[in-house]
This record gives C-alpha cells, structure tokens and sequence, in this order.
C-alpha cells in the first residue's frame, strides 16, 4: 500500500486498479481494509475508524482519502458535496477531440442491473448532470492524453461522458467502440486508461490546502506524461 500523504485526520492512498475501493464479497480484498488493517498496526486500536471521502471504480487508478475520525469525514465529505474538493483526472481516448480544450455536460441514467450507465435527453426527469472539463495535454497517432477536472461525481461518468462524445476510454471494454477495443487489446491495456492524479482540498482542521498529486502506474499513461 502506498501512503502519499498522513496526520491525525486523514491518510491519502495511492490505489492501484483492480483493486476494490470497497467490497461486501468475502474473502476479497478491498483498499478500506487494507487502510484500516495499516491504522489498526499503527495506533495499536482493534477497529479504527475510517472513512473513505472520494471512492474509485475498481479499475481506475489514482488518490483515495480517507478520514481517521467522524469530525474530519463530516468537513471533507461536505467539501466533496460542495464542489470545493477539486479533482483531476488523466484519460487517454481513442481519436482526437475537436477542440483542445473544453466542457462536456450531459444527464446520465444508471441501470443497476447492469451496472452501467448512459446518457440521456436532458427533459428525461431521471437524468442526472454530469459536468467535466478538459484540456488535451498530448497527443501520439490515434490517442490523446486529456486532464479532466471532474465537477460532479456520477456513475462511471468520464467513461460514459467521453464515449458519448465519440472518443471513449483506450482500454475501455464496458463503454468502448469496436475500434478502441481493438486498438486498447494491440496495447495491451487491459483497464480503462484512467487515473486520478490530482487532489486538492482544505485541511479539515487547520483549513490550510493540500495539494497531492501521483505519477500513475499505467504504462500507456505514463509514456504520453513523460513523452
């Protein structure tokens, strides 16, 4: 497990993909154990607390916090509610947008059976909106790395954000085209192409912002960040 950042109230973990940020299947691992197993060997207490503020898809990579006490969850989840908790996300998609930087609104609809969601007319009164920016940071053959601030948090929404638009996620099986797929397997990305890399937030004590930023794992992300 990989600590990017800890104090008294809050531990910020870089979570691998694939792995669970939290599971009701037994006798499968999930991040939350694993923190609470950490706290649990290092204060000595059975059972600690701990709260996971900004959950992750199990194949996304990137920054989780996590709150040690319910004061501190209470600020931060209020600070993730409000908007104010920023969040950024590197994505490779599958062509070149049309423009190297903007804003992507649509309503999605989430369909619990298939754990899948779409996108929907905005007049649908089940609609829920979904907010991103984006900016293209690099671009390499049929691929572009975009960082996208993420203004709201719906159900696999840069997937399906960025699908809809017609570039989906390399690596994407759930939400790609026949042609993604296809280009994601000659890469061999077995995941999404996706990573939260960046989090900033007031401290839920001092109110003094924090700022952590990773270097993803991905090794197509990581070729067009250093490229």
């Amino acid at each position: 497990m990989k600590i990017l950042y800890e104090d008294k109230e809050q531990i910020v973990i870089h979570k691998p993909a694939g792995l669970a940020t939290q599971t009701a299947r037994l006798g499968e691992c999930d991040l939350v154990s694993e923190v609470k197993n950490f706290i649990s060997k290092e204060t000595g207490i059975s059972n600690p607390y701990t709260a996971v503020i900004n959950r992750l898809d199990q194949p996304v990579e990137g920054i989780v916090l996590f709150a040690k006490n319910a004061k501190a969850a209470a600020g931060l989840t209020e600070q993730l509610k409000s908007g104010t908790m920023k969040k950024y996300y590197y994505a490779v998609v599958y062509g070149h947008m049309d423009r190297p930087d903007g804003q992507l609104t649509d309503y999605l609809i989430k369909d619990k059976r298939s754990n899948l969601s779409r996108v929907v007319p905005e007049s649908d009164a089940n609609g829920k909106k979904a907010a991103l920016r984006y900016r293209v940071k690099a671009t390499l053959g049929k691929m572009q790395l975009l960082e996208i601030q993420l203004l709201t948090g719906r159900h696999h929404q840069i997937r399906v954000q960025l699908s809809h638009n017609g570039h989906p996620l390399i690596g994407d099986v759930k939400y790609g085209s026949s042609e993604s797929i296809s280009f994601g397997k000659e890469l061999n990305a077995r995941v999404p192409v996706l990573c939260a890399h960046r989090l900033i937030w007031q401290h839920p004590v001092t109110k003094k912002e924090i700022n952590i930023c990773l270097n993803p794992a991905n090794p197509v992300l990581r070729h067009l960040c250093e490229g």
